[in-house]
């Protein structure tokens, strides 16, 4: 259900019965219902009595919130990243997505992208080194990513993001820490300031 959700295969504002989602899932009632409870909780969904459950819809002032998280965990994640003294088989962790964004960017397969920039900065905050960090910011990237992947088509081509990604790589490698954090938070910043743009723009409808 979550997966279905983030992928938009649910889109916003979509109705299911939990019923038929345990009979499409070959599922009992009670792990459905679980499973549910979890998912509005994390703010994906409302359970409506007797109307079903319903996929709710992202507002940009959401999207603001979370961003401001992101922004200032992530780039605190780059410079203990960087003052952990980064092996060149923990770049390397970083170098192959963004190679893959880049071979990405040159065919416009905006889904390897957006895949390869999650790898990306999911390998970054995990070499940071601070599992209760990493926590923390899974814990609001759902909606982020739900965003993402309506958006994948829409939004221009990302040449300036992915060659952010490059820099960030040097700047860890040359062990600058302030550099490291400063441009994790620009970008981070700016790939905010895009969705935003785009929920104002698509409001009610994400």
């Amino acid at each position: 259900m979550r997966r279905r959700i983030l992928e938009n295969e649910w889109p916003a504002n979509f109705t299911v019965l939990e019923a038929e989602i345990g009979l499409e899932l070959g599922m009992s009632r009670t792990p459905v219902r679980e499973a549910l409870v979890q998912l509005e909780a994390q703010g994906l969904v409302a359970l409506r009595p007797r109307h079903g459950v319903q996929v709710l819809p992202i507002s940009a002032d959401d999207m603001a919130d979370i961003y401001q998280i992101i922004t200032a965990l992530e780039a605190q994640a780059a410079e203990l990243a960087a003052r952990r003294g980064l092996t060149e088989a923990d770049l390397a962790q970083l170098e192959e997505p963004a190679a893959i964004m880049e071979r990405a960017l040159e065919s416009d397969d905006r889904l390897a992208w957006a895949h390869a920039d999650e790898d990306f900065h999911r390998t970054l905050v995990a070499l940071s080194g601070n599992a209760r960090l990493a926590a923390m910011i899974a814990s609001v990237s759902d909606q982020a990513h739900r965003v993402r992947m309506t958006m994948i088509h829409q939004r221009p081509r990302p040449v300036l993001s992915t060659l952010e990604h490059r820099l960030l790589v040097d700047a860890l490698r040359r062990g600058d820490a302030e550099g490291a954090r400063e441009l994790q938070r620009i970008h981070r910043r700016r790939g905010g300031e895009v969705m935003i743009g785009f929920l104002r723009q698509n409001a009610g409808q994400l």
